[in-house]
């Protein structure tokens, strides 16, 4: 698949441009499914682009088809710098201090339960990140998923009446993310080299027992 198709047809959506989709396979948006934390600046999420990517929740599982997650769509201004001001990236590589300045992400789905927080609901939750941020490569954009955040000043400032557990960042990724194939016995912490942000993953032949 030709570098820039995603993007490509992200640009479509965006002009409102209908042509012929070619099918995108589950494995190319999951190599592209890939947690960005530096954004680039020209191009703005919409608010109904975040309402599409929610969408998903409205079709995937749920344990006890309870169904108790909520989401706070929020777009670039004052409420997406106050978001930025209260989450932390790149826990792994603290020297770096990311996002770097103008990259920030400018777009945030805070997601929430409207229930007492239980196992069902965290594998709700990790369904539910997963599935968004698929459907976010789908249309051409990127994610990361936070759950570094400063929990009592976001429910404060958004008056949420229900507890975040989340928070997905939503951009146009402005970086150079590649797998690196590993063993089991290899350390997992993601690194950089010279501009390129190398995510290990463990080989199929060490995770089937």
């Amino acid at each position: 698949m030709a570098d820039g198709y995603l993007e490509k047809r992200m640009e479509e959506f965006a002009s409102g441009t209908k042509k012929t989709v070619k099918h995108v396979s589950f494995d190319t948006l999951l190599e592209k499914n890939r947690s960005y934390r530096g954004y680039k600046k020209d191009f703005e999420v919409r608010r109904d682009m975040l309402e599409r990517i929610v969408n998903v929740n409205t079709k995937i599982a749920s344990g006890k088809n309870q169904q108790v997650l909520r989401f706070k769509l929020v777009t670039k201004g004052e409420e997406a710098d106050f978001v930025l001001n209260n989450i932390k990236l790149g826990g792994m590589l603290p020297e770096l201090h990311l996002p770097y300045k103008g990259t920030e992400p400018e777009a945030f789905i805070i997601v929430c339960t409207s229930a007492p927080e239980t196992k069902i609901i965290d594998i709700d939750l990790g369904i539910s990140l997963q599935s968004m941020s698929l459907k976010a490569t789908e249309m051409g954009l990127n994610c990361v998923m936070i759950c570094a955040f400063n929990k009592a000043n976001i429910t404060e400032h958004f008056k949420l009446g229900c507890e975040p557990l989340a928070i997905l960042a939503v951009g146009k990724g402005a970086e150079n993310i590649k797998l690196k194939s590993i063993s089991a016995e290899e350390g997992r912490a993601y690194y950089r080299i010279d501009g390129v942000h190398y995510v290990p993953k463990v080989k199929l032949e060490d995770i089937i027992l």
